[in-house]
């Protein structure tokens, strides 16, 4: 298949340049140019996505549902040429890009479906009580309604499902929200198919041109300018720690604060319980170093600390681990800036006190391997920095003395995306005293199983305390990510023919 790009920004309906360009730095194929983000760009786009809010904020959930439908169709319609362009970008495998557009079309269906039915809203009424002693009760009426234009950051890590038409641009559309997008300088081309598909959508719904617009990046002031935008209300973003807390200091900084919903950083720590390690400690440690260097380790739900009571079993589970990740071979990562950041963080880790090298390689290029180190929990306990993500295929184990200290070591986490336990029956005693520790860090905990993979669904939680988000309660994924985007209004006393749709 051949295509082209344009390189232009999608504002309120218009494909524009900008003065300057940047080149993208594929993992192979073509290099191409696309026009820098500029604050004026950001401007034009918050006024057409506030302009565009007075009629797509007040628009029908069935109108709604139909959007997102449609996008999806587009999306699919354009399915070959976004797997191609977005694997020479990212360097992701073929079948992964399919298989995360299946999982963004389908997050946009689902949503549609989910705001059919209506829950979304909480609806809740108390009927007037006249005469009610010793003051009448009026009518109150409740309902939530759309928060007005949303900022959304594209991620580096996942160029489809959290990115220009992803959940955070999903959930804002299925509030009623309009989005601005800024999008990610890893993977430019396939965004500007993606907007295509979501600019053909808006067409053919009928809908107002500043629904959707997406400015390329290339500039750090974009991103400054966007969420300091009087106009913006909300903004969503997958990234780094650093560069998420910078935005979220922006974000309250502003004369009107606005909320930001950051997905920043987690380690997602295994507890492997004595039963467990002892009966299953093979199997775990297979799966632990396929779920560890699945995607060369580019996941937020990648489990890289594993905590283990020290002794003949935690051996064993290490040396399983060791073997099957020496089995690995390299992988592409996504840029060249995270293939520098995963030397880095391997650095930090190795230089450690007490931390000891299990396995070791060379990783020197945009191609990562995986390592794996392991340290006392004492040693793990005293150095924080052991505790910090690190965005690729690298593992600690950390071996405590016994169950005391693995509490201690779970009480000593930063807020994580998820914990999990490896457990038998035997393991209940302990497992029943790590868990009141485990739901206060994570937002979710999960049994015998492995993080990686986040089912699209009415129950799932992607979030966590911080610094795993910066915002303990909500979820990025799944249907309630939808109510981050709107706020409860409360009516009393409002004649039908005036209250909003749906209340």
């Amino acid at each position: 298949m051949t295509f082209e790009t344009h390189g232009k920004h999608l504002i309120a309906g218009k494909w524009v340049s900008s003065d300057a360009t940047f080149p993208s730095q594929p993992a192979y194929g073509p290099g191409r140019q696309f026009f820098v983000g500029t604050v004026a760009l950001v401007d034009q786009a918050c006024r057409a996505a506030e302009d565009a809010f007075w009629s797509y904020g007040y628009t029908t959930a069935e109108a709604r549902a139909l959007f997102l439908n449609t996008i999806a169709d587009e999306i699919e319609a354009r399915g070959d040429a976004i797997t191609e362009i977005g694997s020479q970008e990212t360097g992701l495998p073929a079948a992964r890009l399919q298989g995360e557009r299946g999982r963004t079309t389908g997050q946009l269906r689902l949503f549609a479906e989910h705001v059919l039915k209506g829950d979304y809203l909480d609806r809740r009424h108390d009927p007037a009580l006249p005469d009610r002693v010793p003051l009448p009760r009026p009518d109150l009426k409740i309902v939530q309604r759309p928060i007005g234009p949303v900022a959304v950051f594209g991620a580096s890590n996942f160029p489809l499902a959290f990115s220009t038409a992803g959940g955070d641009t999903a959930a804002a559309l299925a509030a009623g929200c309009p989005v601005v997008v800024k999008g990610h300088s890893a993977h430019p081309g396939t965004g500007e198919l993606v907007s295509e598909a979501i600019h053909a959508a808006i067409r053919t719904c009928g809908l107002h041109p500043g629904v959707f617009s997406n400015i390329q990046g290339g500039r750090r002031d974009v991103g400054t300018a966007l969420v300091q935008h009087p106009l913006i209300n909300a903004v969503g973003f997958t990234g780094s720690l650093g560069g998420g807390r910078v935005l979220f200091d922006l974000c309250a900084s502003r004369p009107n604060p606005i909320p930001f919903f950051g997905e920043l950083g987690s380690v997602n720590p295994m507890f492997l319980l004595q039963s467990a390690l002892a009966r299953r400690g093979r199997a775990i440690g297979e799966g632990w170093a396929a779920s560890l260097s699945m995607g060369a380790g580019q996941f937020c739900t990648n489990p890289g600390i594993s905590v283990v009571i020290d002794g003949p079993e935690a051996d064993a589970f290490s040396a399983t681990a060791s073997e099957a990740l020496g089995k690995v071979g390299e992988q592409t990562m996504l840029t060249d800036g995270i293939a520098e950041a995963y030397r880095a963080g391997r650095d930090r880790v190795a230089a450690g006190s007490g931390v000891q090298a299990v396995l070791t390689s060379m990783c020197e290029s945009r191609n990562a391997t995986p390592y794996l180190y392991s340290v006392s929990g004492s040693d793990w306990l005293a150095d924080d920095v052991l505790g910090e993500e690190v965005f690729g295929p690298l593992g600690l184990i950390v071996r405590v003395a016994n169950a005391e200290e693995m509490i201690r070591v779970a009480q000593g986490l930063q807020g994580q995306l998820t914990c999990t336990l490896h457990l038998e029956e035997a393991d209940m005693p302990l497992a029943g005293r790590l868990m009141p520790v485990l739901e206060r860090k994570a937002g979710r905990v999960l049994v015998n199983g492995f993080p990686t993979g986040v089912e699209v669904c009415d129950a799932i939680v992607h979030g966590g305390p911080y610094p795993a988000s910066t915002n303990f309660g909500a979820t990025s994924v799944g249907t309630l990510s939808i109510r981050r985007f709107l706020r409860p209004v409360c009516y009393q006393n409002m004649p039908e023919a005036l209250l909003p749709g749906g209340c």
